[in-house]
């Protein structure tokens, strides 16, 4: 049986999903669903502190990358180890999980490693599709990644169907709070097939950094706020923020509780 290391949370989903759960002998250190994936050895850790407010962990990361440091470390003997056949990573964010580039150097320490490199880079939805069928031919599971899929896109269309005709209210994703950041790549086509308008995001393209003076502009009608690496009780800690920050919008979604975390 193939031995998988997954490096980012939604690649262990993915793997799951096809059924290869059993397959797994690594994860990342923040891969934790599904509940089981949480006994398996972690291969990763951040190099940088990630305790503080939003914006003490920007400016930790932005410290990082202008001395052209990585944000996260493989354990390279632990891959030794754990002899996979099969990694999975990202080539999409080097601050969102480890990088290709890290994996690629990890390898290169484990001599006689001869596994094969997934790199996942999920753009736009129609991309997160195509990596599912990536990960399905690399594990030999390629039906089981069509069916997958499928049942995705059923659900896309069952959702899509349930709110056509109906007004579409216009919508914030906050993906970093200090300083802020909207959601893009396949976030805003999430928003529209479940009936909104997107006020920042673009499909396709990189989550945007905007002021806070341009979101109070947008005036939303809905605040979605869903920061890269933070769960919902460490999220919910900088609602405060979120609240004085926006509190001149007209509309006042924290007001007419349309703020979800």
């Amino acid at each position: 049986m193939q031995r998988v290391v997954s490096l980012i949370a939604s690649a262990t989903e993915i793997v799951a999903g096809l059924g290869c759960l059993d397959r797994l002998v690594g994860r990342s250190h923040e891969c934790d669903f599904p509940p089981e994936v949480e006994r398996l050895p972690v291969l990763t850790a951040p190099r940088i502190e990630v305790s503080g407010s939003s914006a003490e962990i920007d400016a930790r990361v932005k410290a990082a990358a202008r001395e052209a440091l990585s944000i996260y470390r493989v354990d390279e003997e632990l891959l030794a180890v754990l002899r996979p056949d099969v990694i999975v990573t990202q080539d999409h964010c080097e601050v969102c999980a480890v990088s290709l580039r890290d994996v690629e150097r990890a390898v290169q320490e484990w001599t006689r490693c001869d596994a094969r490199i997934v790199a996942l880079r999920p753009d736009g939805l129609d991309d997160v599709f195509a990596d599912i069928h990536r990960v399905g031919r690399a594990l030999n599971r390629a039906e089981a990644a069509t069916a997958l899929v499928a049942r995705m896109r059923a659900t896309f269309d069952d959702i899509a169907a349930r709110v056509a005709g109906r007004p579409r209210p216009g919508v914030a994703l906050i993906e970093w709070i200090e300083p802020v950041m909207m959601a893009g790549n396949w976030m805003p086509t999430l928003v529209e097939i479940a009936g909104g308008r997107d006020l920042f995001g673009t499909p396709g393209a990189h989550s945007p950094w905007v002021e806070w003076e341009a979101l109070r502009a947008a005036d939303p009608e809905v605040i979605v706020v869903l920061p890269c690496g933070f769960d919902i009780p460490r999220a919910t800690r900088e609602m405060p923020l979120l609240a004085a920050r926006t509190a001149a919008s007209s509309r006042q979604p924290s007001r007419a509780g349309r703020v979800f975390v």
